[in-house]
């Protein structure tokens, strides 16, 4: 009767949801760049961080209350994306023309579903549009005109163009011209968000938000809403969210690359998001990438002086960091 008893307590103490307060891990980025000590004002440091902590309540909350990774990455990026102090939403970057253009992407690491958009400008979070389009539509990726209709037919919270527009941003634009600067220059970070994340299931999820880069023409789509280029998540190996030179990130597939690297050789994710940012730099290209997957780990790798990052898990642990070296 007591090896019975025994053996009752063991199940009980094993069971999924008891399991499920120890393993879930979130990370996010808000971009990688010239983010740099004596670049970065006090003010912006604050600013910066207090953003990254918001967005890692918001994702780490749902988690907590077990929910699942895929609420949790798009609960994070919101909360960036509303934040104008980030590429993604209000605060996006201008085009050429000086418009707000706006791109995002999210999957789900369980089932490999995924959703994207690019080239939109009246859905409040863009973010949450690419998930309609994975859970509402039979596709993967819209774009334009027609990704801002179904938007609307899907009851999406709509703005005027305005709402994304700051001072700061349209400063930038107006710079590079006069100036004949680049893109690179006038940006001096990429502020592209996104976010990672493993629930208590084990299930892993992926979502990027961006206005691109300053100064964009003729339609350019970078890499964060491409799938496999990125954001990527996959249950057999890890999520991943990029950010950076975004051209080098879709020649290189390198957030499919990276859960590649772990299912196919054995790599860990750092391991992996090391070697895919090695080869991203060989290319000429800079930037940085976010990894969770099986286990937990948190972690991020970039070539660039510093990433808007942050990380938070059940085990308590949490960090925002934006200089390369706080690690």
């Amino acid at each position: 009767m007591r090896f019975l008893t025994l053996i009752g307590a063991l199940c009980v103490a094993t069971t999924p949801s008891a399991y499920a307060q120890d393993k879930w891990t979130i990370v996010i980025h808000g971009g990688a760049g010239e983010m740099a000590r004596g670049k970065t004002s006090p003010e912006q440091d604050q600013a910066l961080r207090a953003g990254l902590n918001a967005a890692l309540d918001a994702g780490a909350g749902v988690l907590a209350a077990d929910g699942s990774a895929l609420d949790a990455v798009e609960a994070a990026i919101k909360v960036l994306e509303d934040d104008p102090r980030f590429n993604a939403g209000r605060g996006a970057v201008f085009t050429w023309e000086g418009r707000n253009e706006l791109d995002a992407a999210i999957m789900d690491g369980r089932t490999r579903a995924a959703g994207a958009v690019a080239g939109i400008t009246r859905t409040r979070n863009p973010i949450s549009l690419a998930r309609a389009v994975m859970e509402k539509s039979p596709h993967v990726f819209l774009g334009g005109e027609g990704a801002d209709r179904f938007s609307i037919e899907q009851g999406l919270p709509q703005v005027d163009p305005s709402w994304f527009a700051i001072p700061e941003r349209r400063k930038q634009l107006e710079r590079m011209k006069a100036d004949k600067l680049s893109w690179y220059d006038v940006d001096l970070k990429f502020g592209t968000v996104g976010a990672v994340a493993i629930d208590a299931d084990g299930n892993v999820a992926a979502a990027t938000s961006t206005g691109g880069r300053t100064g964009k023409r003729w339609g350019r789509i970078g890499d964060a809403p491409v799938i496999g280029a990125g954001t990527y998540a996959d249950n057999r190996a890890c999520a991943v969210s990029a950010t950076g030179a975004g051209e080098y990130f879709i020649r290189v597939g390198a957030a499919h690359e990276i859960c590649a690297r772990v299912r196919m050789k054995g790599e860990t994710p750092k391991q992996a998001a090391d070697a895919v940012m090695a080869e991203i730099g060989q290319l000429g290209g800079t930037g940085g990438v976010i990894v969770t997957g099986p286990g937990g780990a948190a972690d991020w790798s970039f070539n660039t002086p510093g990433m808007s990052r942050g990380s938070a898990s059940s085990t308590g642990e949490r960090k925002v960091a934006l200089y390369g070296d706080e690690d």
